[in-house]
């Protein structure tokens, strides 16, 4: 019997959600003992009890719960993978680091963010960079239409060098 070629990551365009996944892929790098991926899957998983819901008491209490696992959505869980995403840069940057398997590993579950030149080509269709004193200033409307999926530093190289 061949082996199944087993790949980490999600894919948002796929059948299975987030929470799923995670959980599949947990199953099967402890089968393989790919403690790497292991540990960095239950971090995320670690990070759950943080998701929670608002309810007011019967006695009019305002307090929160942990949300169920079928409450968990796809976007809760992104944030937390942002969230160490973020935290593992600042690490890097500390140790002069350019990149590591577990962060790889962490964006493997993220959607693809945009690039330089998808941002490039959105600026130029969609924004007069004339009617700004500074490029700079029209990095807030760039990120609205981008949301979480560009990265701000780079939104503001990529208006720095088309405003030179």
């Amino acid at each position: 019997m061949a082996e199944q070629v087993f790949s980490y990551g999600w894919d948002p365009d796929s059948k299975i959600s987030l929470y799923n996944k995670i959980r599949q892929d947990l199953k099967q790098a402890m089968i393989k003992k790919d403690t790497r991926v292991r540990d960095a899957l239950r971090l995320i998983m670690g990070a759950f009890p943080d998701l929670t819901v608002p309810m007011t008491l019967e006695s009019g209490k305002k307090t929160t719960r942990v949300k169920q696992p079928d409450e968990i959505t796809d976007e809760d869980i992104l944030g937390i993978i942002r969230k160490f995403v973020k935290a593992e840069q600042t690490v890097l940057e500390h140790k002069k680091e350019a990149t590591s398997d577990y962060i790889e590993l962490l964006k493997a579950y993220l959607p693809g963010m945009a690039s330089e030149d998808e941002i490039r080509e959105w600026i130029q269709k969609n924004i007069d960079l004339a009617a700004y004193k500074s490029p700079l200033q029209a990095t807030g409307t760039v990120m609205k239409h981008f949301g979480k999926l560009a990265d701000g530093k780079m939104v503001q190289t990529v208006l720095k060098t088309m405003s030179a």
